[in-house]
């Protein structure tokens, strides 16, 4: 392995560490090589169209889709990178094992574990909502900061201290955000995904048209509920006489803009609580979700009223990807971390963790 520290009479500087990242917790296969945080390729293959017909992620679709892809997608990345010759210059492989399904996740972790034995390289397993967090800093936010993961699968409230350091706050007590915004497309019969098909049908409705819930907005602490809201939408739709029927364009347009409404409240009403709580200047936004228009116009305007930094990352890092990924392991790895090639692929994350130091599958080793 190349040596990343200069001589002593060197006057050049340490050459920062390059990590490829692989990402298949869910529905996209992805995989980044990063040099330090210099993101040289970042390449995602969708599945979208293979789960449109369901109105949502079919786990043994997913899983195959990833099997047939994930070795194309790793190729990619690295002839992307390009600027560098690989594998020999890279210093580790850093994958997804938690949280997600877990038949997507056996098989980008399968694929790491045989490149890292085949390649001779260090391993590094990753918290995908850890590596959704660490996403703002490769956007530009700097720590201390309050960071919204909110996903199809998650929507979590994060102190992030430092790099690699990040305290849990508030999590989804049911629903995820992007998770309600599917199955209100499904009611509504906007199709699959329905994160930007509720936007896009928002554009033309009244936010004020109907009063839905702001679940545990005006209650203490960082936890969401979006179920509720979920619910409102559909007793709404029999209160209008529409059972099975796709509802007429204009009843569609005024209910996915006050159910979108609905939620940016929550969220951006949350993320601010919680800074100004914890006394931080600033807040950022991480996952599928922060690629929706009107939270983010919402929580620019109502950051600046409360003299907030916010930090939007690049939209490329918003949905899963695998920069992130190799961007978090970056920093695991100069820390020391290794995983052993033993660890297990698992479905939830690690619960009312107080922060990213030590333990979590990860083992340290000596410099």
């Amino acid at each position: 392995m190349t040596s990343r520290a200069p001589t002593s009479k060197s006057t050049e500087p340490p050459i920062p560490i390059l990590i490829l990242g692989i990402e298949t917790s869910c529905d996209e296969t992805a995989a980044a090589v990063v040099r330090g945080q210099t993101i040289l390729s970042n390449v995602v293959a969708t599945q979208d169209e293979l789960h449109a017909p369901f109105s949502g992620i079919v786990p043994e679709v997913a899983s195959r889709a990833h099997v047939e892809r994930v070795t194309e997608v790793i190729e990619r990345a690295l002839t992307r990178a390009g600027s560098v010759t690989l594998p020999a210059a890279l210093d580790a492989i850093a994958v997804t094992y938690r949280p997600g399904l877990i038949g997507s996740l056996l098989v980008g972790l399968s694929a790491g574990k045989a490149l890292a034995v085949a390649w001779d390289k260090p391993f590094i397993g990753i918290d995908h909502i850890d590596a959704h967090v660490h996403s703002v800093l490769m956007s530009g936010a700097e720590p201390p900061v309050v960071v919204l993961v909110a996903s199809g699968g998650h929507t979590s409230l994060f102190a992030l201290d430092a790099p690699g350091q990040s305290r849990l706050l508030g999590a989804t007590l049911d629903d995820a955000a992007g998770e309600a915004f599917d199955k209100v497309a499904a009611m509504l019969g906007l199709g699959f995904p329905g994160g930007p098909a509720i936007e896009q049908a928002a554009k033309l409705g009244d936010h004020r048209a109907f009063a839905f819930p702001r679940p545990l907005l005006d209650r203490p602490g960082f936890d969401f509920s979006f179920s509720g809201i979920k619910t409102a939408v559909l007793y709404t739709l029999r209160k209008q006489g529409i059972h099975e029927n796709t509802p007429p364009p204009d009843l569609v347009a005024d209910i996915a803009a006050s159910f979108q409404e609905a939620v940016v409240d929550v969220l951006v009403g949350k993320t601010l609580h919680a800074a100004e709580q914890l006394r931080l200047p600033g807040v950022a936004i991480a996952g599928g979700v922060a690629l929706n228009g009107r939270l983010r116009e919402c929580l620019a305007r109502r950051a600046a009223e409360a003299g907030l930094s916010l930090c939007v990352p690049d939209r490329s890092l918003c949905p899963d990807n695998a920069a992130m990924v190799a961007g978090l392991g970056a920093v695991l790895f100069e820390r020391g971390e290794r995983s052993d090639l033993q660890l297990d692929a698992s479905a939830r994350t690690a619960a009312g963790r107080a922060s990213r130091k030590g333990g979590r599958g990860l083992r340290k080793v000596s410099s």
